[in-house]
């Protein structure tokens, strides 16, 4: 039985003992019960018992224990260790002689007991200063001032765009120069990219637009754009059958007839603004493609600064010569570059609601020849071709700096088109003395 059961069984009789019923009433005691009896009593108890000799109830002197202190106690005969007995942790060995008793300890070595420290808070590290871009950093520094009323007109530090359009891959992109991101300055150019139709039938549209330097650049680039999208855009259907019957003169007549429209409006903007025509204008590129994949004709056009190349079996080809053809501006040039030439007096099949010069009024201001040459291309793209079209941001690099004709030459021939994140990085690769928006659109021909 454990000891718990032995514990419980003594408590049962002492209790048993107490209040057992054969136990008689305990009444007055029979012994006398004076204050003396009861001194002696506990004196007897707390000295254990008398030494003999001393007398009963004799009390110990002041400051002596209870009862009489007891003697040395007799030494006992030391008896010899037996052979072979141990001592702590060393064997072997015969002990010497009775063990010493441990010295006594140095109060100045007891441990003394701990207190919690009191919480005093650690003062504040010093943070190195955040990193700082460099002047020259081709990342955006200080945003350009906002309007509080005219919020709208926030243009955003980057603008990335893509899509297939038949068997071509499409990137496009408009940012902010160098020079823009440290002064604080908004972008500029502008850029526009849509799809009119569905189909086999649908027409891909990029627009960029840059300014030439005057107060309203950017105003007058937005609605350059805007105004010759839609009108290619309500259009969209006679130009794709132009660029697949390979109508050249019909299409370079009527895109140069609405590139004029769209200047003239600028200058009529102008004048209603009280601003010099030769400020609220814009240069101008546009790039048409047609949905359809077995078209592989690519429709370029424009007016004032930028480029047109095309990188075909790892070489760059300047689609856009420095002294572009005489041309008739605002009349129709029919059968340029055709099989074969339209008839006389005949209407171009492309319609963009230009009325013919004789035919009748023109709705608006008349329009004017442009002061830059009109410029125009329609190539048949081959399987590998890839055909770029920029701004004069990155336009003039391209053309006077080898090594980025090579570096991105390099890049781009790679059998797959690079993403949107790696097209952006190669159009802002730096070059130095260049800091001026880079907007271009590239087509990656499978």
């Amino acid at each position: 039985m454990s000891q718990q059961g032995d514990r419980r069984r003594h408590e049962d009789d002492w209790w048993g003992e107490l209040y057992h019923q054969h136990t008689g009433d305990v009444g007055p005691a029979t012994a006398s019960d004076s204050v003396d009896d009861r001194f002696d009593s506990a004196s007897r108890t707390v000295g254990g018992p008398p030494s003999p000799g001393a007398p009963l109830g004799a009390v110990p002197a002041a400051g002596a224990p209870w009862g009489t202190e007891p003697g040395p106690e007799p030494e006992k005969p030391t008896e010899p260790a037996p052979s072979g007995a141990t001592f702590g942790w060393f064997s072997g060995e015969r002990a010497p002689g009775p063990v010493p008793a441990p010295a006594p300890a140095d109060p100045r070595s007891a441990k003394r007991p701990s207190l919690p420290r009191p919480y005093v808070p650690r003062p504040p590290v010093a943070q190195p200063p955040a990193p700082q871009p460099a002047p020259d950093a081709d990342e955006p520094i200080v945003p350009p001032p906002a309007d509080p009323y005219e919020l709208a007109d926030l243009v955003p530090d980057t603008v990335l765009d893509g899509a297939r359009c038949g068997a071509a891959t499409l990137r496009a992109v408009s940012s902010r120069g160098e020079s823009a991101r440290r002064g604080g300055e908004p972008r500029r150019d502008v850029l526009l990219m849509a799809r009119f139709g569905s189909g086999p039938g649908a027409l891909v549209l990029v627009a960029l637009a840059g300014g030439v330097g005057g107060a309203g650049e950017a105003e007058a680039a937005r609605e350059l754009c805007e105004w010759i999208g839609g009108a290619v855009g309500r259009s969209h259907a006679q130009l794709v059958d132009d660029i697949r019957s390979g109508n050249r003169g019909a299409l370079k007549s009527g895109l140069h007839r609405l590139t004029d429209r769209g200047l003239g409006r600028l200058r009529a903007r102008a004048a209603e603004l009280g601003l010099d025509p030769a400020e609220y204008t814009a240069a101008l590129r546009c790039l048409v493609l047609p949905a359809d994949p077995d078209c592989r004709i690519r429709v370029a056009f424009g007016v004032g600064d930028g480029g047109l190349f095309r990188l075909r079996a790892g070489v760059w080809q300047d689609l856009e010569p420095a002294e572009p053809e005489p041309d008739t501006a605002g009349g129709p040039v029919l059968g340029f570059g055709s099989a074969t030439r339209a008839a006389a007096g005949s209407p171009p099949t492309m319609d963009l609601g230009i009325a013919t010069p004789g035919t009748g009024p023109a709705p608006g201001p008349a329009p004017v020849p442009a002061a830059a040459p009109f410029r125009f291309r329609a190539s048949v793209a081959r399987p590998g071709d890839v055909l770029l079209m920029c701004g004069r941001g990155l336009a003039e690099p391209l053309r006077g700096r080898p090594e980025l004709a090579g570096h991105l030459a390099e890049r781009w021939a790679e059998a797959e088109p690079p993403g949107l994140a790696e097209f952006l990085a190669d159009t802002r690769t730096r070059v130095e003395g260049y800091a001026d928006d880079r907007t271009a659109a590239a087509v990656w021909e499978a």
